[in-house]
């Protein structure tokens, strides 16, 4: 896959409901090189995997890495959500149908779910792999501890294994690195950072002598961007002082985080 990712949370309606704007974006991404784009079926409900497909419903969908995600609810029954086998085969065949497309390169569990044994998440999986409908899995947002035990489990009933976990990783985001990126490195999984500019706060436009930026995200998830809470005044402080840092490089930001990640 090419060393970037085009990210899809903000297509739609928790970001950009002009569709027309995000097919120019994923066409923009391709058209630069960008192989692999990453999306989830509970990003805007659905609408962001509908607007992927059409992206790539002009003959591109052979030259692209795609990739989504299961677990978060997708209504209000309480069987719509999750990482059971019933809903796994069933939401497998609606992400399918929204991404047009008859499989997925790379199917990956939004999150553990406490509820349902890995061993049964992974015995789907392996089916859903065995019948062709996806060609990989993966984890996303798993601690070490739970990476290792469905290596474990995989090994040990015969299942096919997650090859890669998706962290929050940044500059500001570096947990990861104490044990889940060497879990990682011990299973020879791939690592697809999410959040590389923590939220937007290092766009380069959190700035003290600035007013806070206005953005979808902050309006969804006011309490992430509050500055009158401690943590969101340290990220400000942060921020500025890489801004600065970058500026004197002669680097945008946003070209520092990456570069970090």
């Amino acid at each position: 896959v090419s060393e970037y990712c085009l990210g899809a949370m903000m297509f739609g309606a928790w970001g950009n409901p002009d569709h027309d704007d995000c097919l120019r974006i994923i066409h923009k991404a391709l058209d630069a090189g960008v192989n692999f784009i990453d999306t989830a079926d509970v990003y805007s409900a659905g609408e962001s995997e509908e607007i992927v497909g059409k992206a790539l419903a002009d003959g591109r969908r052979d030259d692209v890495v795609l990739a989504t995600k299961a677990h978060g609810a997708m209504g209000k029954d309480p069987n719509e959500r999750g990482n059971s086998r019933r809903w796994l085969v069933r939401e497998c065949e609606n992400s399918l149908r929204r991404l047009g497309t008859d499989h997925i390169d790379l199917y990956q569990i939004h999150r553990p779910d406490p509820a349902t044994d890995i061993d049964e998440t992974l015995s789907a999986l392996t089916d859903l792999i065995r019948a062709g409908k996806i060609l990989y899995a993966g984890s996303s947002t798993y601690p070490a501890a739970q990476i290792v035990e469905a290596q474990w489990a995989a090994q040990q009933r015969g299942r096919e294994r997650f090859v890669c976990e998706q962290p929050p990783y940044s500059i500001l985001v570096r947990g990861i690195e104490a044990d889940v990126l060497p879990a990682c490195q011990s299973y020879r999984m791939g690592v697809i950072c999410w959040g590389p500019l923590a939220s937007g706060w290092l766009s380069g436009g959190y700035r003290k002598d600035a007013d806070v930026p206005v953005s979808r995200r902050s309006q969804r998830l006011p309490h992430r961007f509050d500055l009158s809470l401690p943590g969101n005044q340290l990220k400000l402080d942060a921020a500025d002082k890489l801004a600065g840092l970058s500026a004197e490089a002669g680097l945008s930001l946003i070209h520092l985080a990456l570069a970090f990640v």
